[in-house]
């Protein structure tokens, strides 16, 4: 049997072995290699093809060319469905030990909360816009999603069957209900979390629930997708946001990129709101006032926002992806 054989079926056996031993084995594998190609006069030349392939496939085990998964937090699909899964059971779970019944929302009830999102019935996503900018300041309430008609993704992404027993309860019940569920920051659920990107504001069981399933630095409120973070990186991306960058501060807003529009205009309705929870009703003259220079606001930078995306950062965007993972393991 010939050298490169008897290396074929070493390292074929490293990769055979149960994952917690297999790393170990693999070290030792491409530390044979390595020997035996310093010690030929031709390294490359010594290795046939089918060798080369296997290397090249152990260096891939390893996971130093994975890229970021597609969907939310650099998640793969598979990956943001299990997650979801499992932090849906644990709330189920905590909120069983505060004395109360929640039933944990499938993946689709949540995932529908997440594409609510700018959306409402027979209204595509530009005449949303048009009419209520990012959804945010422009149709507050202050009121629990559950007794929230109309637009809310965090109801939607509860499901009726919570809505249900929401319902059921007393009114002291129903508030010391949602503080078990989401902390002093009812409207930021699991769903709208996963949606925007940000754990930050979660808080009570939803907020135990996440911390024991996604990684600590996905929790900080300055996380960012590595994807999208990789993407940023691409010199055709660096200079779309040096155009996108001019074209906002042109129109009067301080913006570098489209995701920075809508963290801003929630900073400053929580300033505004106190928080996020204060009903609508019980605001102040000023915080009324205040409110409404808001809502221009994020309606005109809305707008803006959703043509610079769809006319000039999307194409580019799209085509890196398309790039990226066609050429790469994920």
């Amino acid at each position: 049997m010939n050298s490169d054989q008897t290396f074929i079926r070493k390292i074929r056996a490293a990769l055979s072995k149960p994952i917690i031993r297999r790393t170990g084995l693999l070290i030792l594998a491409l530390a044979a290699i390595g020997i035996f190609l310093f010690s030929t006069s031709s390294g490359r030349n010594v290795l046939s093809d089918s060798t080369e392939m296997l290397v090249m496939g152990v260096a891939s085990v390893t996971g130093q060319d994975r890229l970021p998964g597609t969907e939310e937090f650099g998640m793969s699909k598979r990956e943001l469905v299990q997650n979801i899964e499992k932090v849906e059971a644990l709330i189920a779970k905590c909120m069983r030990e505060q004395g109360f019944e929640y039933v944990a929302a499938s993946y689709r009830t949540v995932r529908r909360g997440m594409n609510a999102d700018k959306s409402l019935p027979g209204m595509g996503e530009k005449r949303f816009i048009e009419n209520y900018g990012f959804g945010i300041s422009t149709l507050y309430t202050g009121k629990p999603p559950q007794l929230t008609d109309g637009y809310s993704p965090a109801r939607v992404g509860l499901g009726d069957k919570n809505i249900e027993i929401y319902k059921n309860l007393s009114p002291a019940d129903q508030i010391a209900y949602n503080y078990a569920l989401f902390g002093e920051n009812n409207e930021i659920s699991f769903a709208v979390g996963l949606e925007i990107e940000n754990f930050s504001r979660c808080g009570g069981c939803t907020r135990k629930a996440i911390e024991q399933v996604f990684r600590p630095e996905q929790l900080r409120a300055n996380y960012y997708n590595p994807k999208d973070a990789l993407t940023n990186k691409d010199p055709r991306m660096v200079a779309t946001l040096k155009k996108i960058a001019q074209a906002y501060r042109d129109a009067g807003f301080e913006y570098n990129h489209p995701d920075d529009a809508e963290p801003d205009i929630r900073r400053r309705l929580y300033e505004i709101t106190g928080g996020g929870s204060v009903p609508f009703e019980k605001l102040s003259p000023d915080a009324r006032e205040a409110l409404k220079k808001l809502q221009a606001y994020e309606r005109a930078v809305a707008v803006l926002t959703y043509k610079l995306e769809s006319q000039v950062f999307d194409p580019v965007e799209d085509r890196i992806h398309r790039e990226l993972y066609s050429r790469r393991p994920q």
